[in-house]
């Protein structure tokens, strides 16, 4: 199965880099989540919604995380993605991994469980393309 990875090395201790991807204050300033749900243990959730209104929320990630080794790896599995343009897309994973050497950060991300079809192409292609800009976006967060 494909899978879209990205990496980046970022100066900061691997444990402020771990909980920008855990913390919800955190989430909503770099990544521009509005709401989420993290249980920061192996089991718990990992939910994230963003483009929130009177309407409804837009987009949904959420799936349950089954690796939690702060600064280390968080590995969330069993991931859903709800977006109202197309079908439920899911399961699928997302893994992160952090090595801290001298100060900086090496952010090595992997999602991969893209089945066939013309959606999951379409979601393939999208992550595929955004991450590094997310990754991005974290740093610029992150550095002083």
């Amino acid at each position: 199965m494909r899978k879209a990875e990205a990496a980046i090395d970022i100066h900061r201790p691997a444990s402020d880099v771990f909980d920008a991807f855990t913390n919800t204050a955190a989430l909503q300033k770099w990544w521009g989540v509005e709401r989420c749900l993290v249980e920061h243990k192996q089991g718990g959730l990992y939910s994230l919604a963003w483009n929130i209104s009177k309407k409804g929320i837009q987009y949904i990630s959420t799936g349950v995380i089954t690796v939690f080794i702060p600064g280390k790896e968080l590995l969330v599995d069993h991931l859903v993605y709800f977006n109202p343009e197309k079908p439920i897309l899911g399961p699928a994973y997302l893994d992160i991994k952090f090595r801290e050497e001298n100060g900086i950060t090496s952010v090595h991300l992997a999602q991969g469980g893209y089945q066939e079809g013309k959606d999951w192409d379409w979601y393939y292609e999208a992550v595929k393309e955004a991450w590094p800009k997310v990754l991005v976006d974290l740093k610029k967060f992150l550095e002083p």
